[in-house]
């Protein structure tokens, strides 16, 4: 099962839900002049079975790829693939992310876990654990109608007002049905731009919203510092449901790196969920443009 997929099964009733070698040193150059290079990052849901089983094993095997920075999934709200891990501590889960050269400075939680305030208070208390700077809100605010929309920002935007007073940043993570699912013609994603407060709630994009006909460098002109974070995915030319080697796919990455510090962007990380063996290829195409 997919991160989407089992996102989809925990939200029910609550939302709807050939590696490039080289890259031209203008490009190379011009990510350096902007300051736009960013720790490369992984999203540890790829990887859920291996890290559930043998955590500091397979966390220190991605960073021998070249990762620094993993995006942990909340244990406690995504049981099932990250059961096993229930039983650690935040502090526990930092020393092991640590202990394997890593760094973790965002992590998903689901809806459910941060929309009861009690339930946030401790989820903001594991995030300090962990040492999180942005917690993120992994999918709950799409609707029917755009007053619903409203009224799930609402509640966001006050998930955001007590992740600020716990000394970090709230954030919320799209998926495509934000933008394929349209009200009075525009996409849900629009709507939930203009009731968060950006003060207080910022984006993750997911770039797999290309397969839908959405760039996140578009985005991210669009709406500047308005944006942490992204999850990286790229899909074959021929294909665009086949996720690919970063590089070798349709997402122009040039320009997405050139678009990321307008946007605000801090944090990258690779989510190629059907098919982890690429992770290494989108790691080395990484390295040489960051």
């Amino acid at each position: 099962m997919n991160r989407r997929s089992f996102l989809g099964k925990a939200a029910v009733g609550v939302a709807a839900t050939g590696l490039a070698s080289t890259i031209s040193s203008p490009v190379f150059a011009l990510a350096k002049k902007k300051g736009i290079a960013m720790p490369i990052g992984f999203q540890s849901y790829v990887f859920r079975e291996e890290i559930s089983n043998q955590p500091h094993e397979t966390m220190s095997r991605l960073a021998s790829y070249g990762y620094k920075n993993v995006e942990w999934c909340s244990p406690k709200g995504y049981q099932g693939p990250f059961t096993p891990l229930v039983k650690y501590s935040g502090k526990e889960l930092k020393k092991i992310t640590n202990d394997a050269g890593l760094e973790t400075t965002s992590c998903h939680f689901t809806w459910q876990e941060i929309t009861d305030d009690a339930s946030l208070a401790e989820r903001i208390e594991f995030a300090n654990q962990l040492g999180l700077k942005c917690m993120v809100c992994s999918g709950g605010l799409g609707a029917k109608t755009a007053d619903e929309i409203k009224k799930r920002c609402d509640q966001m935007n006050h998930v955001g007002e007590m992740v600020k007073k716990g000394g970090m940043i709230a954030g919320y993570h799209n998926h495509n049905g934000e933008f394929d699912e349209k009200i009075d013609g525009r996409p849900q994603y629009d709507i939930m731009l203009e009731h968060l407060d950006a003060s207080l709630v910022k984006m993750q994009f997911q770039v797999a919203a290309i397969t839908s006909g959405y760039k996140a460098q578009d985005y991210f002109r669009k709406f500047p510092g308005r944006f942490i974070s992204a999850h990286l995915q790229d899909y074959s030319p021929s294909d665009n449901t086949k996720e690919v080697v970063m590089g070798t796919g349709i997402v122009d990455w040039k320009d997405f790196f050139v678009a990321a510090k307008t946007g605000g962007l801090k944090y990258v990380f690779v989510e190629m969920e059907s098919d982890p063996s690429i992770m290494q290829g989108c790691a080395n195409y990484l390295k040489e443009i960051s």
